[in-house]
């Protein structure tokens, strides 16, 4: 990775008043040495679950949210690995580009469950309707066989992230918020729509690109994953492209002025609130 971008990278991190580099996404056919992965698992299809040759005991025993990998790895300043067959989660496997179309059972187990033999998560309030949703999203398929979460430091030289995911309060927030409408222009570059946590670190920034969209993806609004993020803490997810502007011209932005350093008081008030 190029030096320069990582030093201004630093910059703005700092500016944000964030304590930890932020997280490059980028799809692979090799794994990083050590990084944290689920364990190996059989992929639920939907053609093995019509054929009825889906475990679930076995799937729903074998369970590890992908955040909580990416948790680990931002602790350890590592990287968190997944793949078809080390997805951690069915929807993990949707999300990330590895399952598609998602299986009925966990359509049903999103929404209103299976009555008598399948809790639901009531995260929609029908079947049909989450149906609906993971139709619209269609996640890309994943173009190689690892999707790879690491600091944007741990890029080697002939690496390049597809996306760029910063983990912030809501002080640090609105800076990356407003300064993606600084390099962009646009008002309607944030979004937050519905999505498991990694859906808003992969699907949906993707989702948008291929649109011919650039999106900011504000994500962590999953009440499944929130035991993996900080008190307060959301993510906030965009195209390499527009990281490289945000990182290059926030100098220009009101990350300058006088009134960024009064919410910058608010972020070290914070900071301390929570012992950092």
């Amino acid at each position: 990775m190029h030096r320069e971008i990582l030093e201004k990278t630093s910059e703005l991190t700092l500016a944000l008043g964030l304590d930890e580099s932020p997280m490059g996404l980028h799809y692979t056919n090799t794994s990083p040495d050590n990084a944290f992965s689920p364990r190996e698992t059989d992929t639920p299809t939907r053609e093995k679950e019509t054929a009825g040759q889906i475990d679930w005991p076995a799937v729903f025993g074998n369970f590890s949210c992908a955040l909580g990998h990416i948790w680990r790895a931002r602790r350890k300043h590592s990287a968190a690995a997944f793949s078809a067959r080390r997805f951690g989660c069915p929807g993990g496997a949707f999300w990330l580009g590895f399952l598609k179309p998602q299986a009925e059972t966990i359509i049903h187990y999103v929404s209103t469950g299976v009555p008598g033999q399948l809790p639901g998560e009531c995260y929609c309030d029908s079947p049909d309707a989450i149906r609906g949703i993971f139709e619209y999203v269609d996640p890309r398929p994943a173009p190689a066989e690892w999707c790879v979460v690491k600091p944007l430091d741990r890029f080697a030289e002939n690496e390049t992230p597809e996306l760029v995911i910063h983990f912030a309060r809501p002080e640090s927030l609105c800076g990356l918020h407003q300064l993606a409408t600084f390099v962009t222009g646009d008002p309607e570059v944030v979004a937050a729509p519905f999505s498991a946590a990694c859906g808003s670190l992969a699907a949906w920034p993707l989702h948008y690109l291929q649109k011919g969209r650039t999106r900011a993806v504000v994500g962590g609004l999953d009440p499944s994953a929130r035991k993996f993020f900080k008190t307060d803490e959301l993510s906030f997810t965009v195209p390499w492209d527009m990281h490289i502007q945000m990182a290059m011209r926030h100098k220009e932005s009101f990350l300058s002025t006088k009134t960024w350093a009064g919410v910058s008081q608010k972020i070290a008030r914070s900071r301390r609130a929570w012992g950092e």
